[in-house]
């Protein structure tokens, strides 16, 4: 309509329709966040991305829609991310101006992705609806994989993490991935403005979602063994303070004492110290309380050699001495990216300068069991954890997320440790430092669970599983065939100047 109106009058509305537009897109991706943990409004994201691809079609230009995006990706990780701030403030000794400025800067760097698949989208953008749905959503679900590996890889709050159990879309995830579950999520959205076609699309992803949680991908193998997480709800601060350092040990030894079992886990770094350097004792009395009942005890530690150090989990107990150690480390956190030493000197991050682990390590033999241990959000990527399979029957996590404090950053984690194990048909053991400690099905579902904040141990009988997922023995595969098929199908035709 604006076509028909005077020039001088057609110039003066624009910039104010775009203001609005850009305006519209913080909220909408701020409601994205609700879609996630702790909310749980997985029903929630098709709207959310349905509204990013009606203010992506009604942009005017490949530049406002590119800013659009970006608007969209500020609400949208500023608000779900806002516990980068914490880490860096409150628990990393940074001026609270700076550590606003640097969260803002790494939000604002996430915020690249759906600003690049705003510009794309309305740059190559087809005219046909269902083709502009099939672009769209292949455009999304690229930039949420993308941003899995580029710069080491953030892939925190990818769309398809929303429809973790108890989503039924979850279904889908053994066989296409998270990244997959993103691409549904964005298409079902897209289809939502022809609202027939769209809730069509939607119930019969529903319904096959629901039909495909039946399938029997991995089945239980031997005996259920009984399994000890121990979370010792250490403050951040106390951590790595040295007059806590045989609180934090007596505080260990007892909780382990107390609560026998085959399989004990204790959380990353639960003690803050080299493991050669520990007390003799302390090491020979949990190596003794696990072999007392037929078992293995794993617990996060430091290990080192020279002048390199890892970040590592090692057992004592009835089977040899294991080491596993961290392979996909922290930016910032646990190494420092050519050219940002000097940052470092701005914050208190204790180990920030640790080696990184093989890639490729055998799961430990604890247990009578294969268990495939990830530290900290190594467990974020599916295609690193899959690498232990199938020779591992049962994962585990060992976390300290106290880093982040009271924020969200606690129950996304959890909702991302579900999406592995649904990906991977294996239970998923958690243990944490201050939570969530966890234990997790094969199917993804919270079988138990201990209140965040709290000292406690988490006991429970677990089943080690054999066999494989699609997802488990392709990886992202199948994800990257249909991206290829929805780009193609979605190719631009017709008219070279967008959509009206």
């Amino acid at each position: 309509m604006s076509r028909y109106l005077p020039h001088s009058v057609r110039t003066k509305l624009l910039p104010e329709r775009v203001a609005y537009r850009l305006g519209l897109a913080v909220p909408v991706g701020v409601a994205g966040v609700l879609c996630f943990a702790p909310f749980g409004l997985f029903w929630l994201a098709p709207l959310v991305w349905f509204g990013l691809f009606v203010l992506l079609r009604r942009a005017e230009s490949p530049r406002e829609a590119a800013l659009t995006g970006l608007a969209f990706g500020l609400g949208f990780f500023l608000t779900g991310v806002s516990w980068v701030y914490v880490s860096l403030s409150v628990f990393g000794g940074m001026p609270w101006w700076l550590a606003g400025v640097a969260a803002f800067l790494f939000c604002g760097v996430m915020a690249l992705f759906p600003m690049l698949a705003g510009g794309i989208f309305k740059r190559w953008a087809p005219d046909a609806v269902w083709r502009q749905a099939l672009f769209f959503a292949a455009l999304i679900a690229t930039v949420d994989w993308l941003r899995s590996w580029i710069f080491t890889g953030f892939p925190w709050l990818a769309v398809g993490y929303s429809q973790a159990p108890p989503s039924p879309l979850a279904g889908f995830a053994p066989l296409l991935g998270v990244h997959g579950l993103s691409l549904l999520v964005a298409l079902a959205g897209a289809l939502l403005l022809r609202w027939k076609h769209g809730l069509t699309f939607l119930a019969v992803s529903v319904a096959a979602g629901f039909g495909l949680q039946h399938v029997q991908w991995t089945e239980p193998v031997g005996e259920p063994i009984s399994v000890a997480l121990i979370q010792g709800n250490i403050p951040q601060e106390m951590k790595f303070r040295p007059e806590a350092f045989l609180r934090t040990l007596n505080l260990y030894r007892r909780l382990v004492s107390e609560n026998p079992a085959q399989l004990t886990i204790l959380p990353e770094t639960a003690v803050p110290a080299f493991f050669d350097q520990l007390p003799p004792d302390h090491a020979e009395f949990l190596k003794s309380a696990a072999q007392q009942h037929g078992g293995d005890l794993v617990f996060g530690t430091i290990t080192g050699q020279g002048d390199h150090y890892w970040n590592s989990a090692v057992s004592l107990g009835t089977s040899p001495t294991q080491i596993y150690s961290k392979t996909h480390l922290v930016p910032f956190g646990e190494f420092i990216p050519p050219g940002f030493s000097w940052f470092m000197h701005l914050a208190s991050i204790p180990m920030s300068s640790f080696s990184r682990g093989p890639e490729t390590q055998a799961p430990l033999a604890v247990a009578g069991q294969q268990v495939a241990v990830n530290i900290c959000y190594e467990d974020v990527f599916g295609e690193e954890i899959i690498r232990a399979l199938p020779h591992a029957g049962i994962l585990a996590n060992l976390s300290n997320t106290a880093w982040f404090g009271h924020s969200l950053a606690q129950p996304q984690h959890l909702q991302i440790a579900r999406m592995r194990a649904v990906e991977t048909g294996r239970p998923m053991l958690r243990a944490t430092n201050t939570g969530m400690t966890a234990v997790i099905g094969a199917d993804g579902s919270l079988q138990a669970i201990l209140p965040a904040f709290a000292e406690g141990v988490l006991r429970a009988k677990v089943s080690a599983y054999q066999g494989l997922t699609p997802y488990a023995r392709y990886g992202n595969l199948a994800f990257l065939v249909l991206v290829g098929l929805c780009l193609l199908t979605g190719q631009r035709r017709g008219r070279q100047n967008g959509i009206a």
